[in-house]
């Protein structure tokens, strides 16, 4: 499974790279608006720092707008992926980007069906949200696994990328149906490492070798 870190922060992405976890980046609006900064130049930044994909999104909700902006957003760097929204619009702009050769995210997923669609319109990437389905009372990861059979039953390259993931647990379940791509906050990427087991057995070991060497 690939991961990629959910950020717009340089200074999470540094650190995530530091660990050797990052194997791409996804941003959005809300997370470049947290920056304070030119979004523009925080994609840039990020491009050059990382090798793998950078997801970036348009803005735009009509076709002729999103797809102005998807060539300027390519323009940026050969790493870039054109996030899109799951709309008409969005599927429209998603299907001339990949006819072109230009690597497309299609963001807001919530079904089985819309996922289908995002395939047939040539996505690279399709981002479910487990979480805000968790939010609503349903169960995000059986949409994962849904969208894993209707892919498998018809060799459609797009790719899963399981998105809105709020802890370590929706991770691993993610791994187990076989995502291809989990896109994770810094805070739930360090949770990853974390274990109480492993600290007791860390302390343990400390103490029996400040024993041993008295």
């Amino acid at each position: 499974m690939k991961f990629f870190i959910d950020t717009a922060d340089i200074e999470e992405i540094t650190q995530a790279q530091s660990l050797g976890l990052v194997d791409g980046v996804t941003t959005n609006p809300s997370l470049m608006a947290q920056t304070g900064r030119d979004p523009i130049a925080v994609t840039k930044e990020i491009c050059k720092l990382v090798t793998g994909p950078v997801s970036a999104e348009v803005i735009s909700t009509d076709f002729e707008g999103m797809y102005s902006e998807a060539q300027a957003l390519a323009e940026i760097g050969p790493n870039i992926v054109v996030k899109l929204p799951l709309t008409i619009d969005g599927l429209k702009t998603c299907q001339k980007l990949s006819n072109q050769g230009i690597k497309t995210n299609v963001t807001l997923c919530f079904s089985a069906n819309q996922a289908l669609l995002a395939a047939k319109s040539g996505a690279t990437y399709i981002s479910p949200f487990v979480g805000r389905l968790d939010d609503i009372g349903q169960t995000g990861m059986d949409l994962i696994e849904e969208i894993k059979v209707v892919y498998q039953n018809y060799s459609l390259p797009t790719e899963i990328l399981v998105a809105s993931i709020r802890h370590p647990i929706h991770l691993k379940e993610a791994a187990m149906i076989g995502a291809d791509v989990a896109t994770i906050p810094y805070s739930v990427m360090t949770k990853l490492i974390s274990h109480p087991l492993t600290t007791i057995g860390l302390e343990k070991f400390l103490a029996d070798h400040a024993k041993s060497s008295k």
